[in-house]
């Protein structure tokens, strides 16, 4: 596939939220040689503060469900 043609894909993957695909078709850009532009730069930044925000997310969730199982006494280790 093209640059401009997995950029295009990255955009569409922006813009319905499918982080993860826009991560893959922002990698193919990288690996086309050429220097990122501004716009370009700012897509794959997005993608992966996306993909990062959600495992934080889980984190933290995880980290809530083991304190209050701890507090309770019903956490074995």
């Amino acid at each position: 596939m093209a640059r401009e043609e997995n950029l295009y894909m990255a955009r569409l993957a922006e813009e319905t939220e499918r982080y993860e695909d826009l991560v893959h078709f922002m990698r193919k850009v990288v690996e086309s040689g050429q220097e990122l532009n501004d716009e370009e730069r700012n897509l794959l930044s997005v993608g992966y503060k996306n993909i990062v925000g959600g495992f934080r997310s889980s984190w933290r969730s995880l980290a809530l469900i083991e304190q209050r199982d701890l507090d309770a006494g019903s956490l074995r280790l």
